[in-house]
């Protein structure tokens, strides 16, 4: 059952798979590889490394009884290899006492969190691709629809919807990209034993950290990351967490990312402007007591998530002074951040790819509103225009006077402009309108929306 934090924040897939229950599945299946590897380096028999791999798959958890082991001695991993070994005597008495052999409780924790990282990443990579698609759909779509660009929340120069759309897309693309090297590099096995130098393995030690690192490598589930953890580390990272960091840093910024689509869309879903709607959905965006109400249900939990992150991690940064060869809380801190922080981005992912899959778009109402500031947008297009012939200095006055009169007495720019003896006397009304036209003030728009989509149908 999800808890309410969760209802609000993730999926149910992601709540699953960054759940309590599945890092001890993964801590259980990394003692499995350690104990392969063990025998692949020639220091256990290969029938005890497949006695322990047997019983680590089959190992029942009993999550309230380990955890509260826990809180006596500081890491779940002390009652999970206590539950494995006790497994393991029951098969073979002489395999048991090569259970956890060399590692130490942060080798099969941050094993462990890879390995659930890499089904998270999965989830993750999915929902960034539908979210990019979607956006995509809609530059396409809409790469001439034209609307008001807006800047520091007043009326700026046009733009199209299609123009947003592909900006959405792209910050989506690039996060995806960078997501995907990073996971390369985060996605490592973890194996130093007690202090990091696997002093216990004698000559075997890193022959057996080669091995796991391979084997955990064809383990993990995110595919893009198999290559490069397969190579493993020069050294085991127990204080050193600069690439798990760099991932959560990507992590934090696809939620950035997807909160500043779910800004936008909720800003266009004001009633003043109606230029955007989430898809309706039954019993979603209404109100306790306003039954005209039709709230941005899903860009306001995108919000939420994203606001949420950078706390997230500021908390994972914190710790990444360490003290020594292991953490003293720093290292601990990370257990609720970062899977709070998979869970968010994985929502806001989620509810913004639904969101711009469905998104309702009234291409008129944005052309009503551009239309509603009478010409007031094309300011500068108008006083570009003049300029060569007034010069720039007296073609910027002619134009800011003008706008002045637009905003005080009701008339458009084009009627102001055309009844100036001085302006119309160095353009003549037809030019005025079609420089007026939002249509001839796009520029690249065309050739920014086609890059954007290349560089995602690349991929």
């Amino acid at each position: 059952m999800l808890s309410l934090n969760d209802t609000y924040s993730t999926t149910p897939e992601m709540a699953a798979v960054m759940s309590d229950g599945a890092l001890l599945r993964h801590m259980a299946a990394f003692e499995g590889a350690l104990a392969a590897a063990q025998a692949d380096a020639g220091l256990i028999p290969r029938q005890v490394a497949e006695t322990i791999a047997r019983a680590a798959d089959a190992l029942a958890f009993d999550e309230p009884a380990m955890f509260a082991e826990a809180l006596k001695g500081g890491t779940v991993a002390i009652p999970l290899v206590k539950a494995l070994t006790s497994a393991v005597r029951e098969i073979s008495p002489d395999a048991a006492a090569s259970v956890h052999f060399g590692a130490t409780s942060q080798d099969a924790i941050d094993s462990g969190l890879v390995l659930q990282l890499g089904e998270a990443l999965v989830i993750i990579d999915r929902e960034m691709t539908r979210l990019a698609e979607a956006a995509a759909a809609l530059a396409r779509a809409h790469a001439k629809t034209v609307m008001l660009g807006r800047t520091m929340m007043q009326p700026a120069t046009p733009i199209t919807f299609g123009l947003k759309a592909a900006q959405w897309l792209l910050a989506i693309a690039e996060s995806r990209t960078r997501l995907r090297a990073h996971a390369g590099a985060a996605l490592k096995a973890q194996f130093g034993g007690a202090a990091g130098s696997l002093g216990s393995l004698g000559d075997h030690g890193a022959a057996t950290a080669r091995h796991l690192a391979t084997r955990l490598a064809a383990m993990n589930a995110y595919e893009p990351a198999r290559a490069q953890a397969a190579a493993g580390t020069p050294l085991p990272w127990h204080t050193r967490r600069g690439a798990l960091l760099a991932l959560a840093s990507e992590l934090a910024i696809a939620t950035g990312a997807a909160g500043k689509i779910a800004r936008d869309v909720a800003l266009m879903m004001q009633f003043e402007l109606g230029e955007t709607f989430e898809p309706a959905e039954a019993g979603r965006g209404g109100s306790s007591a306003m039954p005209h109400k039709r709230n941005p249900v899903r860009c306001m939990l995108t919000v939420a998530a994203a606001l949420r992150t950078p706390g997230l991690m500021g908390t994972l940064l914190s710790g990444m002074v360490q003290e020594h060869e292991r953490a003293l809380g720093g290292w601990q801190s990370e257990w609720g951040a970062l899977p709070e922080l998979v869970k968010c981005c994985a929502g806001a992912l989620d509810n913004m790819a639904t969101t711009l899959a469905g998104l309702n778009v009234d291409g008129d109402r944005m052309r009503a509103n551009f239309d509603a500031l009478n010409g007031l947008p094309m300011t500068e297009m108008l006083a570009l225009a003049l300029a060569p012939h007034l010069g720039r200095t007296e073609a910027f006055a002619l134009v800011e006077k003008a706008a002045r009169q637009v905003g005080s007495g009701g008339k458009s720019l084009a009627e102001v402009v055309k009844a100036d003896a001085q302006a119309s006397g160095a353009l003549p009304g037809a030019e005025i309108d079609r420089i007026l036209d939002p249509a001839s003030a796009l520029g690249a728009t065309q050739d920014f929306i086609e890059s954007a989509l290349a560089v995602w149908e690349g991929k």
